[in-house]
């Protein structure tokens, strides 16, 4: 290696070194943002070490005439690798997500038999238990679904996992941005009520607890009611994404 070319492979990993060390602080916001709407088992340190490993691929791949802002650019990379961190210790038994896709499939049935959105009884109903049976289900899921309108996977127990066979092929053709406005209509048709839990939880990043307080009712309610949601979520973006082929 030429003088000019080891000098020039100093300054650039001392830009990199300058960029970590400058951001570092982001890593502990996110995790921060991250762990109050996890359950206990997930340790906040866990969430940095992964998010550090995050910044540190950034600082080494972050193209400036792409136009995104390195803190921008850094912080998708951070939030997507302590995501990644949590898939990959996934404290949910497989029960939880395929009795979480079994009432998703329920949901879809009805509504499109009734056209207005499936109540509880019915949902429970069509899947041949009891009211506190599928309330059970919606708490056990609740807490394992983490959930972001960035974070929009097509990877095993993402939002979009096992919507449609055709759901893979469909997802490759869509733009980011087509992908944001099908899940804005689909939040927008939610009842009121889930609708509402859904703003307070992601755009005001309240947690359960928070919002059965503004809501006056339990933290246990809650969770059913944002469980609920996420599901019924699931099955209204299956339909449009295939009513997108």
């Amino acid at each position: 290696m030429s003088s000019s070319s080891a000098l020039y492979a100093t300054s650039a990993t001392r830009h990199q070194d300058n960029m970590v060390e400058k951001h570092a602080p982001l890593v502990k916001r996110i995790a921060c943002h991250l762990i109050s709407r996890l359950p206990a088992s997930v340790q906040l340190e866990d969430l940095i070490q992964a998010g550090m490993i995050g910044l540190l691929e950034a600082s080494r791949n972050y193209d400036e005439t792409q136009g995104a802002s390195f803190e921008t650019y850094a912080g998708i990379r951070i939030r997507g690798s302590m995501l990644d961190e949590i898939r990959k210790n996934d404290w949910a038994p497989r029960s939880v997500h395929r009795k979480a896709r079994m009432v998703a499939k329920a949901v879809r049935e009805i509504e499109h038999t009734e056209g207005r959105d499936a109540r509880d009884t019915e949902i429970a109903e069509t899947l041949e238990m009891d009211l506190d049976e599928y309330y059970k289900i919606l708490r056990d899921n609740c807490y394992h679904k983490v959930l972001s309108f960035e974070d929009m996977g097509t990877g095993e127990n993402s939002m979009l996992d096992n919507m449609s066979d055709n759901a893979p092929g469909i997802l490759e053709g869509l733009q980011r941005e087509d992908m944001q406005r099908l899940v804005a209509e689909a939040i927008a048709s939610l009842p009121e009520r889930e609708r509402l839990v859904m703003a307070l939880y992601y755009d005001d990043s309240l947690n359960l607890r928070e919002i059965g307080a503004v809501m006056g009712v339990s933290e246990s309610r809650i969770s059913q009611i944002h469980s609920q949601a996420v599901i019924r979520l699931q099955a209204r973006m299956a339909v449009r994404l295939e009513e997108t082929s």
